[in-house]
């Protein structure tokens, strides 16, 4: 099976190594050639533009950074509903509207190509490890011919309705990532006031009601001064604008999300949107 993809970033790189592993032919594009030299000299092929990446592919696959990078490949000039082959499969993976995949759908099925949103949970961690969570919208006949190629990059698939449904199912997904690395952040700065040896603390409340996956794999990253990106937090502010315009939309407040937001656009703000979202915890280190 050739498969197309395009976005190779922290996230993306992982996903096409799993992918070659599971025996698949992929081809690759992404904006800075130099960022993927690695990848390349693994097996993956270079393509020089988006329109190349897509056309010939028995699947496209994009994982690119925000809803207008998706507008662009999917509609821009050169793009992926232009170029791909008629009956092929397009698969969006990146955090998205659900609206804007919603439209992909629409016209992928005017030119005979095959939409699914897809968006993925699990961080970098998951994509290297190909456990990720992965969220599929579309048609459940194009979800189960795609199931391999999901398979092949993550672990809990699963099928959430039609177009538009996967995004949110992964917006809820964000919402309840916003109370609980919260949580973690608040947890740990409480330990450090009273006095407490937080590793212990951590050690103590991670295998009991407190355990999540923010408590054993945010903390230990927050505790080491480790700040490097599983996932940036412009990214996140990006998601999150996503489930709270949605959300509006419905008449929904959901306001500890709206004080998470706030809090991760500060932090943007003052220049750390390139830093993970463990980096929350230095909100709560500027207020001390």
């Amino acid at each position: 099976m050739k498969i197309g993809f395009i976005g190779v970033g922290v996230m993306g790189k992982s996903m096409v190594r799993n992918l070659m592993k599971k025996g698949f032919d992929v081809s690759i594009y992404t904006r800075t050639k130099a960022k993927a030299e690695d990848i390349i000299a693994e097996g993956a092929q270079w393509c020089d533009t988006v329109a190349a990446c897509a056309a010939g592919r028995d699947a496209v696959i994009t994982m690119v950074g925000y809803p207008k990078d998706v507008e662009e490949v999917y509609f821009g000039d050169g793009d992926i509903i232009c170029n791909a082959a008629a009956g092929s499969y397009i698969i969006d993976m990146t955090t998205t509207s659900p609206k804007l995949s919603e439209k992909i759908a629409a016209a992928a099925e005017a030119k005979g190509l095959r939409a699914l949103d897809a968006p993925v949970s699990g961080g970098d961690v998951g994509a290297a490890k190909g456990t990720l969570s992965i969220m599929v919208g579309g048609k459940k006949e194009d979800f189960e011919a795609c199931l391999p190629v999901f398979e092949a990059m993550g672990t809990q698939i699963v099928y959430e309705g039609g177009p538009g449904m996967g995004q949110h199912t992964k917006m809820a997904n964000q919402i309840a990532i916003a109370g609980a690395v919260s949580g973690v952040c608040e947890a740990m700065t409480y330990a450090k006031s009273v006095g407490l040896d937080v590793q212990r603390m951590l050690d103590s409340i991670s295998a009991g009601a407190a355990g999540s996956f923010q408590m054993s794999n945010t903390a230990p990253r927050i505790l080491a001064g480790d700040f490097a990106p599983g996932f940036f937090v412009k990214h996140y502010v990006k998601d999150m604008k996503i489930a709270a315009e949605e959300a509006a939309d419905r008449g929904v407040d959901l306001e500890v999300l709206d004080k998470v937001m706030a809090m991760y656009q500060g932090l943007e703000d003052q220049g750390m949107g390139d830093l993970g979202t463990q980096a929350l915890i230095k909100y709560y280190e500027n207020k001390a």
